[in-house]
């Protein structure tokens, strides 16, 4: 098996993150405001590449209607007004629409949210590798079932290592809980997720605008996979079909925030938190990180403003209810260093080589303040290799999936991946911490579902109290050639590499 390499998705696509696949057929309104811009200038620069900018304002409604004649003298085109967290997207070809629009009265920061033109954009290689299920394989698996076991569920390691098919004969969750895929699309049409699928919570936030026409929040052709797998293990119905989520008895949505480049742009994350807040959506997966910076830096001034936006958006889901959980990347870094080498940013043009403070610049929005952040283990319980760790930083762990070679699963599961839904009533394997993530999300959901009346902060302190305490054990040699590969900080309790300890899915739904 090729080597799990760290990437984006968090399946790799990552930042939809690190993501092995295969696949086989299965057999039998935001309260945000749109805004006219007015009329421009015409001693405005126009001849610059179309690039889209957050302009985040400091005051309520009178600074935003300020801001908006200011972005409009500027030579902006206003794509959407976020008035709830003071954020407005815009459009411009003004060269120095960032540095103009800065120094208007009302606007505390306000930032390019890409290095390339809008359009056009290369596809940004997901890091997807092959790993085929074959039907013969599919009818093994089927023929291990036990009574109560979906066809598919033998061959998913990930639920007893958190002893979610424990917990699923206690509760499946609650019908009134929904958990937002904030990812590359999700296909509602699956007859796996298609009994729990959230329409009403669902839309396209691609171009930083909710958009709610039917099926737009499902993966094009062609386009990744990557969020149709995360909503499987969360919450695909047990129902005689394919695999088991870890929380199938609750709704799932999809926030489709991903282009058809695959890019994860500011502006479309702002929007999936918001729309998630005002949609009655209870937790968000969040298994990618923002581009194009893998880390945000705080005194730039365009990243500084990228953390700003998604910081609000995240921070006023959180005020409205929701608990937001995050891959913690596939990197290998240890994100409580001192420095860490960031070779891949910004990854929509040309890279360069830049070290950087992991406590100044951000991976966004999974090292935001009040978001779970979680690393990835894999079938012997260990850190998988790939997975990012840091003392003070993870806040829990949960399966992600690693390779065979390092982490083999006991039988009758077969490979050391993490089995879920692909478009197309498909089946398929991926690995990463954004296959990790999408398991605290769904045990997320199981704790909201025992205490329907708890705030976020509640729901986060049994999460992490519920955890499997997970020492750091032995010296980390994942490969072993006797050099130590990551070396973990803490003690039992609390360390950096499991944080609190691996997710527990059966006290998740004890009362």
């Amino acid at each position: 098996m090729a080597h799990l390499a760290s990437r984006r998705t968090r399946a790799l696509a990552l930042p939809v993150g690190l993501a092995l696949t295969a696949s086989i057929g299965f057999l039998p309104a935001a309260t945000a405001t749109a805004a006219p811009t007015g009329e421009v200038s015409a001693a405005v620069p126009a001849d610059g590449p179309k690039l889209s900018y957050v302009v985040n304002t400091k005051g309520g409604h009178g600074t935003v209607k300020q801001v908006k004649k200011a972005i409009a003298k500027a030579g902006g085109t206003i794509v959407i007004a976020y008035e709830q967290i003071g954020v407005i997207v815009v459009h411009s070809q003004n060269p120095d629409f960032g540095n103009t629009i800065r120094r208007a009265r009302g606007v505390e920061s306000a930032g390019a949210t890409r290095t390339n033109p809008i359009v056009p954009q290369a596809t940004k290689d997901v890091g997807a590798v092959a790993q085929p299920l074959t039907a013969a394989q599919a009818a093994a698996a089927a023929g291990k079932a036990t009574a109560g076991q979906d066809p598919l569920e033998p061959l998913q390691w990930d639920l007893p290592a958190i002893k979610a098919d424990k917990a699923h004969e206690k509760s499946l969750g609650s019908k009134r809980v929904t958990v937002a895929v904030i990812d590359t699309g999700v296909d509602d049409t699956h007859p796996d997720l298609a009994p729990n699928f959230d329409r009403a919570a669902s839309a396209n936030c691609v171009s930083g605008a909710p958009d709610t026409t039917a099926g737009s929040w499902r993966p094009a052709a062609g386009e990744s996979d990557h969020g149709t797998h995360v909503a499987g293990t969360i919450a695909a119905a047990k129902n005689g079909v394919g695999v088991t989520g870890v929380a199938p008895g609750v709704k799932v949505s999809g926030i489709k925030v991903s282009n058809p480049g695959g890019f994860f742009y500011a502006e479309s994350v702002v929007c999936g938190f918001v729309w998630a807040a005002e949609h009655g959506v209870e937790v968000t997966n969040n298994s990618y990180y923002t581009d194009p910076w893998l880390f945000n830096c705080k005194n730039d001034p365009d990243q500084g403003a990228l953390v700003e936006a998604v910081g609000r958006a995240s921070k006023y889901a959180e005020r409205r209810g929701t608990v937001n959980v995050a891959a913690a990347g596939n990197s290998k870094h240890d994100l409580a260093a001192d420095e860490i080498e960031d070779v891949t940013s910004p990854n929509d043009t040309e890279t360069v080589t830049r070290t950087i403070n992991p406590r100044e610049c951000l991976d966004i929005p999974t090292m935001l303040p009040g978001v779970v952040t979680v690393s990835a283990t894999g079938a012997k319980g260990l850190k998988s290799s790939y997975s990012n760790y840091g003392r003070g930083i993870i806040d829990v762990a949960a399966p992600g999936g690693d390779s065979t070679v390092y982490q083999a699963p006991e039988p009758p599961a077969t490979n050391g991946l993490i089995l879920s839904t692909l478009p197309g009533g498909k089946f398929g394997y991926k690995a990463g911490t954004s296959m990790a993530s999408p398991h605290v999300a769904g045990v997320v959901a199981l704790i909201r579902s025992t205490h329907p009346y708890a705030s976020p902060a509640q729901v986060k302190r049994l999460l992490t109290q519920q955890a499997d305490a997970t020492a750091c054990g032995a010296p980390y040699d994942y490969n072993g050639d006797g050099t130590i590969d990551a070396v973990c900080e803490g003690g039992k309790q609390y360390n950096g590499f499991y944080g609190a300890g691996i997710v527990d899915a059966l006290d998740a739904v004890r009362r």
